[in-house]
C-alpha cells in the first residue's frame, strides 16, 4: 500500500502561488533597487552640480551662469522629488508583495505539516497492520506444527 496525501492537490497549488509570489517579490525588488539607484545618481549629479558652483563662485563667475546654474538646480530638484516618490512607491509595493510572499510561505508550511503527521499516521497503521499480519502468521505456524 502507497501512501497519497489527500490535500496533495492543494499543496501543488499552493506551492506554485508561493512561487509566484516569489517571482513578483523578486520583481519588486529589482523595481525598488532601479528606483534608488536612480534617485541616487540624481542626488550624486546635484551634489556635483552645487560642488562645481561653490568652486565658480570662488574664482569668479558671470550672472548669467548663475542663473544657469540655479535653473538647472531647480530642475534637478524637480526630478529629485519625482524620484522620491517613485522609490516610495516602490517600496511599498516591495514590502506588499514581501507580505504575500510570507502569507504564502505560512500556508505551504502548514499544508507540509499536515502532510508530516499525516504520514507519521499511515506509518503507524502500516507498522500496526504489519505487526496483527504477522501475529497470525505466527499462529497459522504454531497451528500448523501442532497438527
Amino acid at each position: 500500500m502507497t501512501y497519497q496525501f489527500k490535500f496533495q492537490k492543494v499543496l501543488t497549488i499552493k506551492e506554485q502561488e508561493k512561487e509566484e509570489a516569489k517571482l513578483k517579490f523578486e520583481q519588486s525588488l529589482n523595481t525598488f533597487e532601479n528606483e534608488a539607484t536612480k534617485l541616487y545618481h540624481l542626488l550624486k549629479k546635484k551634489e556635483e552640480l552645487e560642488e562645481i558652483q561653490r568652486n565658480e563662485l570662488q574664482t569668479g563667475i558671470s550672472v548669467q551662469m548663475i542663473r544657469h546654474h540655479q535653473y538647472f538646480l531647480a530642475n534637478l530638484m524637480k526630478q529629485i522629488q519625482l524620484q522620491q516618490e517613485k522609490v516610495m512607491k516602490a517600496r511599498m509595493k516591495m514590502q506588499y508583495e514581501e507580505q504575500k510572499l510570507l502569507d504564502k510561505n505560512i500556508e505551504v508550511k502548514k499544508f507540509e505539516k499536515m502532510k508530516e503527521k499525516d504520514f507519521a499516521n499511515f506509518n503507524y497503521e502500516m507498522d500496526k497492520l504489519e505487526s496483527k499480519w504477522l501475529d497470525e502468521l505466527t499462529m497459522l505456524q504454531l497451528a500448523n506444527r501442532g497438527n
